[in-house]
């Protein structure tokens, strides 16, 4: 067994407890996307941004727009980069696999795979991959959940868990 020379630290105490403030969300064509997230979410855009400091400059190279969107309590920054490899996520790199989403019922979870089907459908979006949801799937818990691509092609999770449990 290896022994560690680290200092032991203690467990953070409760005013190191995160919120989620918003999640980025890189894309080729901002106006796509931007379209797609007001459709599909029901997002309405907050803010945009053309000009960027120079720390965001050379962590993104290549950036010209970010609009951030919101609905409820949820923030996205979507942003357009140019220059970049359009690649789907996805293979044997470390990343963010997915970001889950409740869903309040059984219904919701359905209506959220249902409005995505339609979207898909309608024609308007160009989407990375035309890989469709998932089925629902209900584990021997209850849990329900269904997996859906953004047109960038990441993935998110619609669950709905009974009584509203962690």
């Amino acid at each position: 067994m290896r022994e560690s020379s680290a200092p032991t630290l203690e467990a953070p105490s409760a005013k190191l407890v995160p919120a989620m403030h918003h999640l980025g969300i890189q894309t080729g064509d901002l106006d796509n996307c931007l379209a797609w997230y007001r459709d599909f979410f029901g997002c309405a855009e907050t803010w945009t941004l053309t000009t960027f400091s120079d720390l965001t400059l050379s962590r993104l190279p290549g950036i010209t727009r970010l609009t951030e969107v919101s609905v409820a309590d949820v923030r996205f920054h979507l942003f357009e980069r140019t220059g970049h490899e359009p690649v789907l996520p996805g293979g044997s790199k470390a990343q963010f696999q997915h970001v889950c989403l409740a869903a309040g019922s059984p219904e919701e979870l359905r209506a959220w795979r249902d409005r995505w089907l339609d979207l898909y459908r309608s024609g308007r979006y160009h989407f990375a991959t035309d890989e469709q949801p998932t089925d629902i799937v209900v584990d021997a818990d209850g849990v329900h959940s269904c997996y859906l691509f953004d047109p960038n092609g990441l993935e998110f999770e619609f669950t709905y868990v009974p009584g509203g449990a962690a």
